[in-house]
């Protein structure tokens, strides 16, 4: 069960760390840092995902700002409390870092979880649809991870139809994006939310069936 969880959840990013590692928590007495990296997209933009990586990486792999790394694990979320406010964060969980030998792209997230709130499908000004999705994905020791994915055009038509409590398989990567929040009428910050960009999904009892090879559906962009 615990390695069908693993599965779930399935994150590989290359990139460059731009801050300095800083001190998050610990468990059994290995600390854990936080950091983030700049990593590029084929649109020569690039999102500045936030990371979470073990004392025992960053000793072991030298992890810097400016060394390019290839790190794989999970896209976790956790809630932080402020005040009287629980906030959800979200981070790529480092468990393990590969060498840098084949690049091939460098932000792919593959994940199986469950629609846990209705779907929220609208259209931007240029008309492009669009679909917010929420995942509950379970991770092992009875935890799970809540992921918000952007689904586009005739896949966004699909997933807003889509029932709360749906299996559902969505292959894409994770991207950062910075808005506005009005504080208030005269005061206003900036912010950076954190997403999946979906490239393909798919739902339903196919994922049951042990004759569908999810990794070949993974690799088929």
């Amino acid at each position: 069960m615990i390695h069908d969880q693993m599965n779930n959840n399935k994150l590989e990013l290359i990139g460059t760390v731009i801050e300095e590692p800083v001190f998050s928590h610990d468990v059994f007495g290995e600390g854990f840092y936080e950091t983030k990296l700049s990593v590029p997209r084929l649109s020569q933009q690039t999102d500045i995902i936030p990371i979470t990586i073990s004392e025992r990486l960053i000793e072991q792999y030298n992890v810097k700002v400016g060394e390019k790394i290839h790190v794989v694990g999970q896209f976790r979320s956790y809630n932080k409390i402020d005040g009287d406010k629980s906030k959800l964060l979200l981070t790529g969980f480092v468990r393990y870092v590969e060498p840098l030998e084949d690049e091939g792209n460098p932000n792919n997230l593959q994940i199986i979880g469950y629609i846990c709130k209705p779907p929220v499908y609208r259209t931007t000004p240029f008309n492009r649809e669009i679909c917010d999705i929420l995942l509950a994905v379970n991770r092992a020791y009875n935890k799970s991870d809540y992921i918000p994915c952007i689904v586009w055009g005739r896949n966004a038509r699909y997933a807003k139809d889509l029932p709360v409590g749906e299996k559902l398989l969505v292959v894409g990567r994770v991207q950062s994006r910075v808005y506005t929040k009005a504080i208030n009428e005269e005061v206003s910050e900036e912010r950076v939310a954190y997403e999946v960009s979906v490239s393909k999904m798919i739902s339903g009892k196919k994922l049951d069936d042990p004759e569908f090879d999810i990794a070949a559906f993974a690799k088929l962009l």
